[in-house]
């Protein structure tokens, strides 16, 4: 019954929520994960308990005690020259549960600052940063919750900003058929101070996901399937020029929005696979449809939405690589590692 009205209070919450996607809210960067085995599983994996801390940045309910005493730190060198990463501690108490806490960032680098004659007068930095408390704890023997709570600085050159946000997560794991499910409402928040002085408070980019993983009986794969930005049905863009032709190396990039049904249920989609060759090493592929969809260049297709990576132990560290690609332009690379500092004691 309490597992009732829990998933029932979660549903009612996040229907009544108010839904916004990228390019229309502030701390975009709250929904870019910078985990390497993350990047490298389409960029979003939030249905899989294991021991790894950089899960529970996305889903706070996977936090669990097998990561117990793990330091964990990842950087992704982002497209120009952005540079992305994420440092997190995890405890676990018997009675109260897991904790963690994190630290998000992105560093948008050195700017060289001009006056109207195109003066030098110096450069400028700019830069977004995110404390993140987790905390998480088990309902039963197959379901826990978790909760992420947020505090959100922003700073472009003069411009600041502070907000707070917070994530809420379901989830449910089977050992015995080795299926997890997931059920996420992120960045539920608001702006405390805005970047213009008496400016008008904007919106954080809420999202809603649902999850579904399952680990082959005989075969050592794990495929995952993830459902993104549900709380909007409608995520083809609005091309304001349709009829708009340009050229990129010689080639006709006429946009399309195609809205077909199976248009639209694809861009919500993102499959993955990890491919357990041993217990120290594997392998990982991911497709986000979405990510092609909208960054793809018809004539010259490539790997857009197509993300690789793998994984392995060497001693007491645990290391992983993803490699995602974003568009012809060029792909992002990630590196993440994790302790447990308790190994360097015994």
């Amino acid at each position: 019954m309490k597992k009732c009205v829990l998933i029932l209070g979660l549903y009612s919450f996040v229907m009544n929520s108010y839904a916004q996607i990228g390019g229309n809210g502030v701390y975009q960067f709250l929904n870019i994960n910078t985990s390497a085995r993350v990047a490298a599983l389409g960029g979003n994996q939030i249905a899989v308990k294991d021991n790894d801390p950089f899960l529970a940045l996305a889903n706070p309910a996977l936090l669990n005690h097998e990561m117990d005493n793990k330091l964990a730190m990842t950087y992704t060198g982002y497209l120009a020259d952005v540079g992305m990463g994420f440092a997190s501690y995890t405890k676990d108490y018997d009675s109260l549960g897991t904790f963690s806490a994190g630290l998000q960032f992105v560093d948008y680098g050195q700017f060289d600052e001009t006056d109207n004659a195109g003066n030098d007068l110096g450069n400028y930095s700019a830069g977004e940063y995110a404390l993140i408390i987790g905390y998480a704890r088990p309902l039963d023997t197959n379901f826990s919750i978790g909760l992420n709570l947020k505090a959100i600085h922003s700073s472009f050159y003069d411009y600041t900003s502070n907000g707070v946000a917070a994530d809420v997560a379901l989830n449910y794991f089977s050992q015995k058929r080795q299926i997890d499910l997931a059920l996420v409402v992120r960045n539920i928040g608001t702006q405390i101070s805005t970047y213009a002085e008496e400016g008008e408070r904007e919106k954080l980019p809420f999202e809603i996901q649902l999850g579904f993983s399952k680990r082959l009986k005989n075969v050592p794969i794990r495929f995952g399937i993830i459902a993104q930005q549900l709380q909007k049905w409608d995520l083809t863009f609005n091309d304001l020029t349709p009829n708009n032709t340009g050229l990129i190396d010689n080639v006709d990039v006429t946009g399309t929005n195609e809205r077909s049904f199976p248009n639209q249920v694809a861009r919500h989609m993102i499959f993955n696979a990890e491919f357990l060759v041993t217990r120290n090493f594997n392998l990982r592929l991911g497709y986000n449809l979405m990510r092609r969809a909208e960054l793809k260049i018809d004539e010259k297709l490539g790997t857009v939405g197509l993300s690789w990576g793998l994984g392995f132990r060497i001693n007491k560290f645990h290391f992983s690589y993803g490699r995602s690609a974003y568009h012809q332009a060029g792909a992002t690379n990630t590196l993440s590692v994790s302790t447990r500092l308790i190994d360097f004691i015994q």
